[in-house]
């Protein structure tokens, strides 16, 4: 039993308790051993993808109790993606965190290390449960982490945050109870088996309860109405942060595929495609509405988070299609969409501090003058976020619409991701103008000159987390034949259910 599939949680776990024994140290120190970590969990990711490319699948099982009886971790290619892609994001928020934001408060680099646990463990875990518990993990860490450095307006949205969170965790547990008490089991590959041969009497249970994970997670990946919480929180927290949270609807993503097309796909008997006509409507009503909050911005952070509702809908657009190449696209565009609007939320940080009072606010004021070097990042992150041409963007949508190609909704896909892509662009073409064209140095209200003070200049440790996340979707762009492919054949494996319960169970299960 290979012991890789857990190290990507150990890690970030022990890394956090030792910087837990170390909180009085100095903050290089506590620097040092969070960006060595953060280094580490980059390099056995990788390695990890490179052990399960192939078609493999990693199954550990804690303390050798097997499945389905003990506590079971499963890395396969979509898990060690979605891990791969949390360790890359990571590392370049933490390096922007350290040009100062970690020291608004001691325990920022050990909530960062928390956080990265319950990401880690939602997306290596084998058994619903557990699936809870670090659902659980991430809303105690990323409330601490959208807190950090204190504020009304963190406080206001932090409450709002928490609260919508504690709702949706206390319907998980409905969820979890009734799936165990009717099945007598949590973990995922045994549902599997038991949810296909369900009595005809427990059916409307069994299917309740999928019902009320699916609000569950729709919760998390905000997707319409559940998405209210996304734009306030993520617009009032800090640019690290923020950058780490793109990540977060994307474990509600990723548990909605997960689940759906293990426990409730095509070979569930009764309960087959249990989300059919529901998740594809709310995956483009999604898109509708976030493309008008995107055009009713008044705050380039705000424009941000809108993006990350857009995102929602348009990447669960992709795997409601339910077909390989559908969850191909969505795949392809996953990180694609996490690394831009997380250099998005670093660069929007960069024009508040050269903004004085006006901020990050859409209006015309002292703005940059001198820094052209964040109109031309701002120029290039925008192409990407509008889908155009030829950017990693434009690839995937491409590639989720060439999915929809034979889909009985293309229409409506094709017009509202059309439109919403020219919306975008509309947006995006006025925040750039007003900060990087509109500039004045003339008090409009008295009409008198005022002299604008000098820029600071950009730091190293400021412009390298945003290039660097600008280059990973460069890179998806030249490599996108090979990523493609990569997506493809993780399609293919969760489209194989009996091969993800016989890695976990054995061929004996079925």
């Amino acid at each position: 039993m290979s012991h890789l599939a857990i190290i990507p949680l150990l890690l970030p776990l022990f890394t956090g308790i030792f910087l837990l024994l170390l909180r009085e140290q100095r903050i290089y120190i506590k620097r040092t051993i969070s960006g060595l970590s953060s280094i580490a969990l980059i390099a056995v990711s990788t390695q990890l993808l490179c052990a399960v490319s192939d078609g493999n699948i990693l199954v550990y099982s804690l303390s050798n109790w097997p499945a389905p009886f003990g506590i079971v971790l499963m890395a396969d290619r979509l898990a060690a993606l979605m891990v791969l892609t949390t360790s890359l994001l990571a590392l370049f928020s933490l390096i922007y965190a350290m040009s100062g934001t970690d020291r608004q408060g001691r325990q920022f680099h050990i909530l960062f290390q928390l956080q990265l646990f319950g990401l880690n463990g939602a997306f290596l875990t084998a058994d619903l449960f557990n699936l809870f518990v670090f659902f659980e993990v991430l809303l105690l860490a990323s409330y601490s982490l959208l807190l950090h450095g204190g504020g009304r307006k963190r406080i206001r949205s932090g409450l709002h945050f928490v609260v919508i969170n504690v709702v949706g965790s206390s319907l998980f547990l409905f969820a979890v109870g009734i799936l165990y008490g009717i099945l007598g089991t949590l973990n995922m590959a045994d549902l599997a088996v038991k949810v296909a041969h369900v009595s005809p009497e427990n059916i409307g249970l069994v299917k309740t309860a999928g019902l009320l994970l699916f609000v569950v997670f729709a919760l998390k990946a905000a997707l319409l109405p559940l998405y209210l919480w996304l734009p306030t929180a993520y617009s009032q927290t800090s640019a690290p942060a923020a950058a780490l949270f793109a990540i977060m609807t994307k474990v509600g993503a990723y548990s909605i595929l997960r689940v759906y097309s293990l426990i409730f796909g095509n070979e569930a008997g009764p309960l087959a495609n249990l989300l059919d006509g529901w998740l594809l409507g709310m995956a483009l009503t999604t898109i509708i509405i976030g493309s008008f909050g995107l055009l009713g911005s008044k705050r380039l952070r705000q424009q941000v988070a809108y993006l990350v509702v857009i995102s929602a809908g348009t990447l669960l657009t992709g795997f409601s299609l339910n077909s390989q190449a559908g969850i191909a696209a969505g795949l392809y565009y996953l990180p694609h969409t996490t690394f831009a609007t997380a250099a998005l939320f670093l660069l929007a940080d960069l024009i508040v501090q050269r903004r004085d009072q006006m901020e990050d606010k859409l209006e015309a004021g002292l703005v940059i003058t001198k820094q052209k070097f964040l109109g031309v990042m701002f120029f290039v992150l925008a192409i990407i976020a509008s889908g155009l041409p030829p950017l990693s963007g434009f690839l995937g949508k491409f590639m989720l619409l060439r999915a929809a190609l034979e889909h009985p909704a293309l229409p409506y896909i094709m017009a509202i991701v059309l439109v919403n892509g020219l919306l975008t662009v509309i947006a995006m073409a006025r925040t750039g103008a007003l900060f990087f064209f509109a500039a004045h140095a003339v008090d409009t209200a008295t009409n008198t000159y005022i002299k604008q003070s000098e820029p600071e200049p950009l730091k190293v440790r400021e412009l390298l987390p945003i290039l660097s996340l600008l280059g990973l979707c460069v890179l998806m762009t030249l490599w996108a034949g090979p990523i493609n492919s990569y997506s493809l054949e993780t399609a293919n494996q969760l489209l194989d259910t009996p091969a993800y319960i016989d890695a976990v169970l054995g061929k004996e299960a079925q």
